[in-house]
């Protein structure tokens, strides 16, 4: 499997250093819900995960909540509570957004409060090293001093420099200097520590919750573009000139997401949340767009995509659908042959996609030509097999669960719904059979309004659950 490395600007082969691969990803700030540029991260690196757990690489995954932060803070003073109630408020929420879009849980879920210690003997490393000082109640970390500071986002530190917001305090010795310990102020949280009270800096909390849970050196750490300059710059930084050991070996980034091709802010009114848009959409639909791209490209948010995107699972289900009620029709036999060797390829291009650098777009092109090959050769058929019917459902959740999709809606129904259906198909096929066409007619417009969509087909009556 190949990756493309922010740190060498090249897709190299990926291999993990040890029995499992290390990743860690940034997780959320909880001061508020998770917005839908949030939820690109979280799906394309759920992918990644699933990815490897498939082809048998087993994965040790990070993910982090900063629950110390300006943001929260600020939300807590001006709703008169803790920030600890804040957090623990949003996390809430983020679960609810996460489960939604069908996140597997990471192996631990670090918070930053939790890692105070962590984070402290850190800071007093860097500041023995001679890499960071006091400045009051304050410990920033010496810039100048890193001589491979901006190697991730390749740029000269004088360019950096020059780029940097010049403060117009003096405590500090660079403009470059960033707060790795900031002083305790009125109506903060705050921690001992040996400079005073006070709190952890940004950067250094994901230093240090990786290499506790992770190690000194780990194989991949993610996130979105955004974050390369200057959070995982000084994460490099900060973790590198205490540990004097590489700190991640493949930096992934996934691309920014625009809304209607215009970049999303609250400024311009197009900033949505996970939860909104699932509200009008459901979640699924929101997955499906941020897999169905390559994750390094950006991607479009606009109401006509996300009908897009719906449409799209919808032949999915469908196909699912399809296969299934042929399943119950099917005969007796061995899977064909033929299908068992186009089966076969699709799996093995749908793997050789993933493999060049997580190719979404490309192993869902290969999903939709099975779902084609499926409903032509085996949905409305007669004769085929229930063993080649079967083996065309296992490919297909098997792929489209390496992607985290066919999720929200069950194989068909709940099973009192389904009775409470298959009752009444009897019904009107009684009816039909004793031509008392008006109470035919009756139950299918029952069934319509209840959702309930009939197709009489040559292997009998099928329905389905109409979508919204």
């Amino acid at each position: 499997m190949k990756l493309y490395n922010t740190l060498t600007r090249e897709k190299q082969e990926f291999q993990p250093m040890g029995e499992e691969a290390t990743i860690y990803a940034c997780g959320p700030t909880v001061y508020n819900f998770i917005h839908i540029g949030n939820a690109r991260p979280l799906c394309v690196f759920d992918v990644l995960r699933r990815y490897m757990a498939y082809r048998g690489m087993p994965v040790r995954f990070v993910q982090n909540f900063t629950d110390v932060d300006d943001k929260i803070i600020n939300k807590a003073n001006s709703e008169g509570v803790s920030s600890t109630e804040i957090a623990e408020r949003y996390i809430a929420e983020y679960w609810t957004d996460a489960d939604g879009l069908n996140i597997q849980r990471a192996t631990v879920h670090p918070k930053a409060t939790e890692n105070i210690d962590e984070i402290i003997d850190i800071v007093k490393t860097l500041i023995d090293k001679g890499y960071a000082y006091q400045s009051g109640s304050d410990v920033y970390f010496r810039t100048l001093k890193d001589e491979h500071y901006g190697k991730l986002s390749h740029q000269p530190i004088e360019d950096l420099e020059s780029g940097a917001r010049i403060d117009v305090s003096d405590v500090k010795e660079d403009a470059l200097d960033f707060a790795l310990w900031k002083g305790a102020k009125p109506g903060e949280p705050a921690w001992e520590s040996p400079w005073g009270m006070g709190r952890p800096g940004w950067h250094i909390e994901c230093s240090a919750m990786a290499r506790r849970y992770l190690g000194k050196t780990i194989d991949i750490h993610c996130g979105g573009e955004d974050l390369v300059f200057p959070h995982h710059e000084n994460e490099i930084a900060q973790s590198e000139c205490a540990n004097g050991a590489p700190f991640a070996r493949f930096w992934v980034h996934n691309g920014f997401i625009n809304v209607d091709k215009r970049k999303m802010s609250k400024s311009l009114g197009n900033f949505f949340t996970v939860r909104e848009v699932a509200e009008k959409f459901g979640y699924e639909p929101i997955r499906y767009l941020m897999v169905s791209s390559h994750y390094r490209s950006p991607i479009n948010y606009s109401l006509e995509i996300m009908e897009q995107c719906v449409a799209a699972l919808d032949r999915l289900y469908t196909c699912r659908d399809n296969l299934n009620f042929a399943l119950k029709n099917a005969v007796d036999g061995s899977a064909d042959a033929g299908l068992l060797d186009r089966l076969g390829q699709y799996r093995s291009r749908f793997c050789a996609a993933m493999d060049d650098d997580l190719n979404t777009a490309d192993a869902m092109g290969v999903v939709f030509e099975m779902v084609r090959d499926a409903n032509t050769t085996l949905v409305g058929v007669d004769g085929v097999t229930k063993q080649s019917v079967q083996a065309a459902l296992d490919a297909l959740e098997e792929l489209t669960g390496v992607l985290g999709l066919l999720y929200e809606r069950g194989q068909e129904s709940d099973d009192d719904l389904t009775a409470h259906v298959e009752e009444l198909i009897e019904k009107r096929a009684k009816a039909r059979k004793e031509k008392n066409w008006a109470e035919a007619d009756r139950i299918r417009d029952q069934l319509k309004e209840e959702g309930i969509v009939l197709e009489d087909t040559p292997q009998g009556v099928k329905w389905s659950k109409k979508t919204v």
